[in-house]
């Protein structure tokens, strides 16, 4: 998945659910790869009935209906990279799976470094979002394809099965799931951590921690996917891994100060403040 030309918007695809609040998931995605003027493209694993108050009911559409938006993209507008969030089934990793895999079979000898996996797993009320299959499919098949994983520690403990209260402890889960995958870039985000650090580790084992600010605020729906998107528009434009993983939190960080203060829970962050 390599950029064209310099004289051409690199082609961003994201395969997550739809948010109607539009704080959250294909919505929020796509303002991030605008405010980065990036090509967004979008393919929807589920609709959902949800506001900042929370998610009443989850559609989910039809594996093979994915599996054909997917195909019908790629062979017109084939994405430089790829940010892959909610899935909600084993069925659904699976197709997202076997349509990376075709990708890689045409691109045997490139490590697939723009392709940003949000590993939503775990609800922020603690609820499972995705059923043990669908973690299976997804540790054997996706994270071998992916250039990128970005858990929080809920979810990093869900694909280690350690247990995660500190930073020691989030570590040691990142190394063994480096050690599993050699070539994976792991970030373990801590924005929802009473001390708000993000760590980084590279395929060299080397960990670099990206210290945070709390900022008192309810507007913090759609963070993770914020964060997750804007990563891969970084490294779309070019950063190098460290450069596009503090960029991302700048950018998250920012979006969080200027968010517009609407809804009567969680609130949407402004995921377009570059623009204005």
């Amino acid at each position: 998945m390599q950029r064209r030309s310099d004289l051409i918007a690199p082609v961003a695809l994201t395969i997550a659910g739809h948010d109607p609040s539009s704080g959250a998931g294909i919505s929020a995605d796509l303002q991030v790869f605008s405010a980065y003027r990036l090509v967004g493209l979008s393919a929807i694993t589920a609709l959902t009935a949800q506001s900042t108050l929370g998610v009443s009911a989850v559609e989910p559409v039809l594996p093979a209906f994915l599996g054909q938006v997917l195909s019908v993209l790629d062979a017109d507008l084939p994405p430089d990279g790829v940010k892959i969030g909610m899935l909600g089934s084993a069925a659904m990793a699976s197709t997202v799976a076997s349509f990376l895999q075709v990708k890689h079979q045409y691109f045997p000898d490139k490590p697939f470094i723009s392709i940003v996996l949000d590993p939503v797993l775990v609800s922020s009320s603690g609820a499972a979002l995705l059923t043990p299959e669908g973690v299976d499919i997804l540790r054997r098949e996706l994270l071998p394809l992916a250039g990128w994983v970005t858990p929080n520690w809920a979810e990093l403990a869900v694909l280690t099965g350690l247990p995660i209260g500190s930073l020691g402890e989030a570590e040691a889960a990142m190394h063994q799931l480096g050690t599993l995958h050699p070539h994976l870039h792991i970030v373990a985000t801590g924005g929802d951590q009473a001390r708000p650090i993000d760590l980084l580790r590279l395929p060299d084992g080397s960990i670099h921690r990206f210290e945070g600010e709390r900022i008192e605020t309810k507007s913090t729906h759609g963070t993770g996917c914020a964060f997750s998107s804007a990563l891969l528009c970084r490294l779309l434009l070019g950063d190098e891994p460290v450069a596009a993983v503090r960029a991302a939190k700048e950018y998250v960080t920012e979006a969080i100060r200027r968010a517009p203060g609407i809804g009567h829970g969680h609130g949407p962050l402004d995921l377009l403040w570059p623009l204005r």
